[in-house]
């Protein structure tokens, strides 16, 4: 499972550094004001669907449909499910973006009620060059998911790069000319449906020289399609928790100028470590889990399960500490550029601090929720999200005109602490949540490594404050650098001294 998880991992971890890039030219490209308000809300619009359907949300309920049907009639009719439902899924997804297109100043109506009237226009504007994506997006899913069905990780894990470098690119090309802001916002936003065709063609070819993965490709609202999505939708919805309150966070702030870019930039922070290690887990965790509930398998189920959240907590708690202790410094390296002021690096950075306290809600979310998919049940992680989302709105709504941005940052991470305590709560109750004794034994020894790290790390951090606040970028760049060696150092050391992991074993394994 490891090395699926670090193949996952990898994948992730690339596209979600292309991302940082991405986001650093949006901030040097548009700043922080009404244009790029305009354009993060679009963005964050279509950026929940693809993440949604495409960040192993899908194997929610694809894979055990996909599983089982194979297990008991064969590859062919594997491959004719997965055909039906890359051609239902599609076709549903064109639908829903023909419908949004007409209805799209009421939808941005919604989710930027503070707009005001040229922000809004700008918004509904950028949202409807955006929405060709939601056409490419429906066979990257399920040829996603089925991939990752029989363990096929690679691929699954590397395309999505392509949506980031080709919005890269087209950033550096208006860079280069000098554009203004408004015309570099539409061009943005047309380029996302490229990227999306480019993701959907590689695929697609992967799809023609492997034609027994969904094949052939049909459009059916039968019984046995009618039965997948109304696990696959719950699935896709709560496994979307963190993009949905993101969302929430959007709309409570949108009245105040520049809070939506600071939200964004400071939640793109946290999707790193989030992605790494929640997309991972859940994309590799659903296919073993649905396996061992289907063999009955307890011992397997047990140790799945105690694996998977000692991976997750090995790596969510130093980041977590890491992104809080070095919030300003992580911000000004990254986005303090062009448009992008000193004044937006600070309410970035203060935002970020406080919205880190959400990321070990998020991946325990990510974590115990397959443990429900396996089971078939996607009702129950819905329901968590949406109290999770009325929690987060409703303390925003309260705490948004007093704090701001940071109100709203400590609602989100209240919501995603009420999604993953229902979550334990529920997993108890109905099926005994368990850890075994190795686990037991090296969870705590982790929570006390990642404290202390986090303590070596506050230290370094204020030790070369003064040096970095007068630095220029390479400078600050290279302390940054040298401050996170330390901490992974630091870390890793700590984890061999208290027996948790041996390092030469590790590699050891993952070589054999």
């Amino acid at each position: 499972m490891i090395r699926h998880v670090l193949t996952v991992s990898s994948g992730t971890m690339t596209s979600r550094l292309l991302g940082f890039v991405r986001d650093s030219l949006v901030a040097a490209l548009l700043g922080a004001g009404p244009i790029a308000d305009a354009f993060l809300v679009a963005f964050q619009f279509i950026n929940v669907a693809r993440r949604s359907l495409t960040e192993g949300a899908l194997n929610a309920a694809l894979i055990p449909f996909y599983l089982r049907t194979r297990d008991s009639a064969g590859p062919a009719a594997a491959a004719a499910f997965a055909g039906r439902a890359m051609g239902t899924v599609s076709v549903i997804l064109i639908v829903i973006a023909a419908t949004l297109a007409l209805f799209m100043p009421q939808v941005m109506g919604f989710l930027a009620p503070g707009f005001v009237a040229d922000t809004l226009t700008r918004a509904v504007h950028d949202a409807r060059l955006m929405l060709p994506y939601f056409a490419f997006v429906g066979p990257v899913t399920v040829m996603m998911g089925v991939l990752n069905a029989e363990h096929r990780f690679m691929l699954s894990a590397f395309s999505p790069l392509l949506f980031n470098v080709i919005l890269i690119a087209a950033m550096l090309v208006l860079l280069r000319q000098g554009r203004e802001a408004p015309f570099a916002a539409h061009v943005l936003a047309g380029t996302v449906g490229i990227a999306g065709l480019a993701q959907t063609l590689v695929l697609v070819q992967r799809r023609r020289h492997r034609t027994g993965l969904a094949a052939p490709l049909r459009v059916s609202f039968g019984p046995e399609m009618r039965a997948f999505l109304r696990k696959g939708i719950p699935g896709m919805m709560a496994n979307s928790g963190p993009q949905f309150l993101i969302v929430a966070g959007a709309i409570l702030a949108s009245s105040s100028p520049a809070s939506v870019s600071w939200l964004y930039f400071a939640n793109r922070l946290i999707e790193l470590p989030l992605g790494v290690v929640g997309v991972a887990m859940g994309t590799v965790l659903v296919p073993s889990l649905t396996r061992a509930v289907h063999d009955g398998d307890r011992p397997s189920l047990v140790k799945t399960e105690s694996r998977g959240v000692e991976f997750a907590v090995g790596l969510v708690l130093p980041a977590t500490l890491g992104l809080m202790v070095l919030a300003q410094m992580i911000v000004r390296v990254l986005f303090e550029h062009g448009a992008f002021t000193g004044a937006d690096a600070r309410a970035t950075a203060a935002a970020l601090t406080v919205l880190a306290l959400a990321l070990p809600a998020h991946v325990l979310v990510k974590t115990l929720s397959p443990a429900f998919f396996a089971r078939d049940d996607t009702g129950t992680p819905l329901l968590a999200m949406l109290a999770g989302l009325a929690t987060a709105v409703v303390t925003g709504s309260i705490c948004e005109p007093r704090f701001g941005a940071n109100g709203v940052a400590g609602s989100i991470a209240l919501g995603a602490w009420t999604v993953a305590a229902i979550l334990l709560w529920r997993g108890a109750r109905a099926f005994g949540l368990s850890l075994d004794a190795q686990a037991r034994r090296r969870l705590p020894r982790i929570v006390v490594a990642a404290l202390t790290m986090g303590a070596v790390l506050w230290l370094a951090e204020h030790f070369v404050a003064p040096v970095t606040a007068m630095a220029h970028f390479t400078a600050q760049a290279t302390i940054l650098g040298g401050l996170v060696a330390v901490g992974l150092a630091c870390y890793a050391l700590l984890l061999e001294l208290l027996g948790i992991v041996s390092w030469a074993e590790a590699i050891g394994d993952l070589r054999a």
